[in-house]
C-alpha cells in the first residue's frame, strides 16, 4: 500500500505541475544560486514532499509509534527541496498536503472495500 500510495502522490503531483505551471525560484529569481541541478518541470506542488509525506502517512498507519520520526523525516525531505533552491515553501506545503490526503484516501478506499466485502460475505 505504501508503494501504492506513493505512486499515485507522485502523479498527482505531476498532473498538477503540468495544470499549475508555476515556474520555479531560480527562473525567477537570480539569487541565491540553487545547490542542485534545475528540475526542468514546475514548481507546486514538490513531488518530493507529495511523496514523503505519502510514505510517511502510510506507514504511520501500520506503525503509529515510529509517526513521529516518520513526519520528522518526510519533513526533512520537503524543507530541503526549499533549503537548494528549487522550491518555495508554499510549494512544499502543498506537496505535503496532498501526499497525506492520497495516503489517507486510500487507506479510507481500502476499508471501505473490505467492509463492502464482508457485507457480501455475511449474506
Amino acid at each position: 500500500m505504501t508503494l501504492f500510495a506513493v505512486a499515485v502522490a507522485d502523479w498527482a503531483a505531476m498532473g498538477l505541475k503540468a495544470l499549475v505551471d508555476r515556474p520555479r525560484p531560480p527562473l525567477r529569481y537570480s539569487e541565491p544560486k540553487v545547490l542542485v541541478a534545475l528540475p526542468h518541470d514546475a514548481s507546486f506542488p514538490s513531488g518530493h514532499a507529495a511523496t514523503s509525506f505519502a510514505a510517511a502517512t502510510m506507514l504511520s498507519f501500520a506503525a503509529p509509534r515510529l509517526a513521529p520520526f516518520l513526519f520528522v523525516l518526510a519533513a526533512a525531505v520537503a524543507f530541503s527541496r526549499v533549503y537548494v533552491g528549487v522550491h518555495y515553501p508554499l510549494d512544499v506545503i502543498g506537496g505535503a498536503v496532498l501526499g497525506v490526503l492520497v495516503a489517507t484516501s486510500l487507506r479510507l478506499l481500502v476499508r471501505a472495500r473490505r467492509r463492502s466485502l464482508q457485507v457480501r460475505q455475511g449474506d
